[in-house]
């Protein structure tokens, strides 16, 4: 059996959306104070000064913080459901579709968030590795479980969670800077769906 990697947003779909799934989720009163507190990030980010991680762990902390888990579980159930659908790369299903014809295990590994992702992925028989918000009782606390799942976070929790010994050759699928870990695990590479033979 062979080993399938993919990245979520960028990759599999042609948008990001964590940020389609932050507007969706988010009151408009929390968006308007987020876009005044985090405008300097926001700025440094696009200048390249700020990481995707940090930004993306400050605008969960005020999208999420205090707010209850069900109706957020419900609305990304119904984003992975109707939206998820009509952002998806054909060339990237026409391979996901390849990989399961082969009987290879397909993992999606994302900075982007379980809430939305795991219904997904589980409807399709993926393996899931990604960012998950913190819960306290119900309760988002605006943190994440294990960080943002990004960078060499990537290339850990795959490691930790598969033996990538046990498989026949592994296969890596990425579009940024934040998967460069995980396309240096792969015997076969691609970027921005172009085969590689060295690490980006």
């Amino acid at each position: 059996m062979n080993l399938a990697l993919f990245d979520f947003d960028g990759t599999i779909t042609h948008c990001d959306t964590f940020t389609r799934f932050i507007y969706l989720a988010v009151s408009h009163r929390r968006k308007l104070f987020g876009m005044v507190i985090l405008s300097p990030l926001i700025l440094g980010y696009k200048l390249k000064i700020v990481s995707g991680a940090f930004i993306r762990s400050k605008i969960s902390k005020i999208g999420f913080s205090g707010k209850t888990e069900e109706p957020i579980r419900q609305l990304g159930k119904k984003y992975a459901r109707e939206f998820l659908p009509t952002v998806l790369r054909p060339e990237a299903i026409a391979k996901i579709n390849w990989h399961k014809q082969q009987g290879d295990k397909i993992v999606l590994v994302s900075a982007s968030l379980s809430v939305y992702l795991s219904d997904w992925c589980e409807k399709h028989d993926f393996d899931l590795i990604c960012t998950k918000l913190e819960i306290n009782k119900g309760v988002y606390t605006g943190r994440y479980q294990e960080g943002d799942c990004t960078g060499k976070e990537k290339s850990r929790r795959i490691l930790k969670r598969y033996n990538i010994s046990d498989y026949n050759k592994i296969y890596a699928y990425g579009d940024s800077e934040e998967d460069k870990e995980m396309l240096s695990l792969a015997n076969e590479k691609y970027y921005k769906w172009q085969k590689i033979e060295c690490d980006k």
